[in-house]
This record gives C-alpha cells, structure tokens and sequence, in this order.
C-alpha cells in the first residue's frame, strides 16, 4: 500500500513538471516568432477613449491589429524622409479591418507628399497620432502642381485621432504665388473623424473634406498666423452630414468655408480667430451652378476677423442656398459681423451680370458684440433678390467711436425683424419680390 502511494505521488509531480516545461516551450516560442518579424503585428485587447472630447454617441471601435511606423523603418529624428516607411505602414494596416496605424508620441517624422488611399482597404481604419508629422519646408522640393500634402481617399470609416501635430512649414509658401497644396484632405471617403490633433502653418487650406459623407471633427486645433495668405482652417465641398464641434480654428481665411454640393451641416462650439470668418462661398464663379442647403451656425464665438457670419457669390452663378441658421454667435472685434455679398469680387475688375445664386430662408439669431466697421451689410442681387431674411436678437456695438464707423446697409434683401436691434436695422424690405426672378434657381438644384 505504502509503495502504491508513493508511485501516485511520483506521477503528480512528473505530471507537474511536463505541463510546466510545454507551457515555458510555448512562451519561448512565441519570443521567437516575434524576433523573426512578428513585432509588427501586435495584438491589442482594448483602445483606451481619447479623453472627454470624445463623443458618446460616436460608436466605439476596438482595434484588432497595431502598425506602428518605427517599426517599418521610420526614424523619426526630424531629417530623415520617412516617407517610405509611412506608406509601408498603410499598406499592412490597410489589409485588415480596425487596424490601427501609429505614429507615436516624441518622434518628428518628415513627410513628402502621400496617398493613404483605398478602395481596395478595409474599413474602421483608425490613424494613432500622437507625435509630430512636418513637411518640406522648401517648396522646390515638391513636384510643381502638387494639390495636397496629406491625403486620404476613397476610406469607409477612417479615423484620424491623438494628441499629435502636423505641421505644414509652410511659411516659405505664403510669399509665393502659383498652386499651393492643401495640409490634409479627404476625398471620396464616409465616417470619417478627426479628433484631437493639432494642425498648423499650412501651405494653403489646413483641413479639407471632398465628396465626402457622415463627417465628424471635434476637438481640432488649426494655428497660423493671421496674415497667412489663403490659409482657410476647414473647407468643405460637395460634401454631406458634416459636424463640426468643440474645436479652435486660427487661420489666415475663412475659420470654415462652405462651398457648393453641401448640405446638412451642423457647426457648433467653435472659437473662430484670426481669420476672416465663417463663410458659405464664394460660390458661382465663372457662371457656375452652386447648390447649398440646412446649414446651422450656432453657440460660437468670432474674434478679431474681418467677417463674422458671411455669404458670398460671384455675379453671373446660378443655384441657391437656402436653410441657413446661424444662431448665438458672440462676435468681438469683428470689422462686420454679418455679411451677404452677392457682388463677390476677388481681386481685378468683375463685370455686372444680371444672373446671380439665389439665398432664401436666412436667419440671424441673437448675434451680440463688438464690430469696427460696419454692423451688417446685405447686399443682394438686384435680378435675385434675397428673400426670407429673418434678424432676430441683433446686438452690436461699435468697438469704439469714429468717422469710419458705418451704419446697417440693405439693397434687394427681403425679410422680416423679429425683434427690435442694435443698431436700428430699417433697412429690410418687408415685401416679397416676384418668385418668377429666382424660383429657376432653386429648381436647378433639385434636379
């Protein structure tokens, strides 16, 4: 009995001891297969929110598969061009769906021009990043008619998010003439977000979003210099269901410019400054067709721009914009607060045209603060009068008193005041002018 009991307790610890030994083989052969090449591919259980910015009704994405750039070759020290390493990096994460490509905090990495393009990409691809991505600063090392810098093409659930910058070096730029490229764009892409990073000193426009649809930016900050020519922060074409929120946008142009093909955007809880604005426009140049509708404006603040809320087209366009709001809007410093400009004229000497893209359905709703030319300035088509102009809650008070301080203006702007305003708005007409003048328009964009 005695020996029976000692040969079961032999076979537990041999038992133990072999179980031991393949679990410690296991180990070391996975330490091995990642020596072999594996430490690009990392497996990840969970993706932390980027902070409180981060939207609850965003739907949360977890990441199967980390790309992380240094680990293609990437240095990361500022002069190297890293370029190539870059797009060896997308082409691995573009291969599997909720990839995450990383470009990683304390590193600068030197980028040329580059496509982080599909179709042929899955979808739910989040770029991490958190260090610092700069451009050429000397424009003749880029190819001559370069549009863009950074682009993404053609995605289906592309997230850009972190706490990183890019930075377009793009001072040697705004002393020259010719096509400039825009910092980073987005074409041909739906769900798309950018979230948290930082973008600044762009060549021309800093963030761009082309034939793109459900967008969502929030918690962006754009920087550059007020006299930084054509540096517009967010530019938005033919483009549907775009939010913009919690953001800071410091530019040379307009803080966000609306142009045609877009409709159902919502901004809100932006500080806008230096800058010329927020515009819709310009739009019908060189007597084209501009279609725009449902865009809202509201609870942001404008500061030392040369516009405030502000419509812009060219004589000679067809179209319309209707279904505009822009609602809360505190303004300080701004030379004119509110502005519709149906004579748009960009430098040189533009003929009269009679034909012009109609705007109904406008509505100003309680803009308060300080302007240091003109209050409001409506200036409508006489062929396309502006009809259903509301102002509502109007406050604006001169900076301070002086001879080039002017009053409200109006010509061909119908509407309506729905409460009485600072300065005394008597301008607005109240009669409607005959549809015959521009109901063509409108049918134009619903076909």
């Amino acid at each position: 009995m005695k020996n029976q009991s000692m040969k079961i307790c032999m076979f537990a610890i041999l038992t133990f001891v072999l179980v031991c030994f393949l679990q410690l083989e296991g180990v070391n052969a996975t330490s091995r297969m990642r020596q072999r090449g594996g430490s690009r591919l990392l497996k990840e259980t969970f993706y932390p929110r980027y902070g409180e910015t981060f939207p609850s009704t965003l739907p949360y994405r977890k990441t199967s598969t980390i790309f992380n750039v240094l680990s293609f070759g990437a240095k990361g020290d500022g002069t190297t061009d890293d370029t190539k390493a870059f797009e060896a990096a997308w082409l691995a994460a573009c291969k599997l769906e909720a990839s995450t490509m990383v470009v990683p905090k304390g590193s600068v990495f030197l980028i040329k021009p580059i496509s982080f393009s599909g179709p042929n990409c899955e979808s739910n691809i989040v770029f991490q990043l958190d260090g610092t991505i700069i451009a050429p600063k000397r424009s003749g090392s880029w190819e001559s008619g370069l549009l863009q810098w950074l682009e993404f093409t053609k995605l289906n659930g592309i997230t850009i998010r972190g706490t990183g910058v890019i930075d377009g070096q793009g001072s040697g730029w705004w002393s020259e003439s010719g096509t400039k490229p825009t910092a980073l764009r987005f074409y041909g892409s739906s769900d798309v977000t950018v979230t948290g990073i930082t973008i600044q000193n762009s060549q021309q426009t800093h963030l761009k979003f082309d034939n793109c649809q459900s967008v969502q930016v929030f918690g962006v900050t754009v920087s550059s210099p007020g006299d930084s020519p054509n540096t517009d922060g967010i530019h938005l074409q033919n483009s549907q269901d775009v939010t913009i929120h919690s953001t800071k946008l410091a530019c040379g142009d307009d803080c966000v410019s609306i142009q045609t093909g877009c409709s159902g955007v919502n901004i809100q809880n932006v500080d806008c400054g230096p800058g010329h604005g927020i515009s819709i426009g310009s739009l019908g140049k060189d007597n084209t067709r501009a279609c725009v509708s449902n865009i809202t404006v509201r609870d942001t603040k404008i500061h030392d721009t040369m516009t405030g809320v502000r419509i812009k087209t060219w004589q000679g366009g067809s179209g319309s914009v209707q279904g505009v709001t822009f609602s809360n809007i505190q303004v300080s410093k701004v030379e004119t607060p509110i502005i519709i400009d149906q004579y748009y004229c960009d430098g040189g000497k533009c003929q009269n045209k009679s034909s012009s893209v109609a705007l109904s359905e406008i509505s100003y709703e309680n803009i308060r603060g300080t302007y240091t030319r003109n209050p409001v300035r409506l200036a409508c088509s006489e062929g396309t009068p502006c009809t259903d102009v509301n102002l509502d809650t109007i406050q604006l008070q001169p900076l301070q008193q002086n001879e080039e301080i002017g009053k409200p203006f109006c010509s061909n702007a119908y509407g309506e005041l729905k409460t009485s305003t600072t300065p005394p708005i008597d301008c607005l007409m109240a009669a409607k002018p005959s549809e015959k003048q521009s109901r063509n328009n409108y049918d134009l964009c619903q076909n």
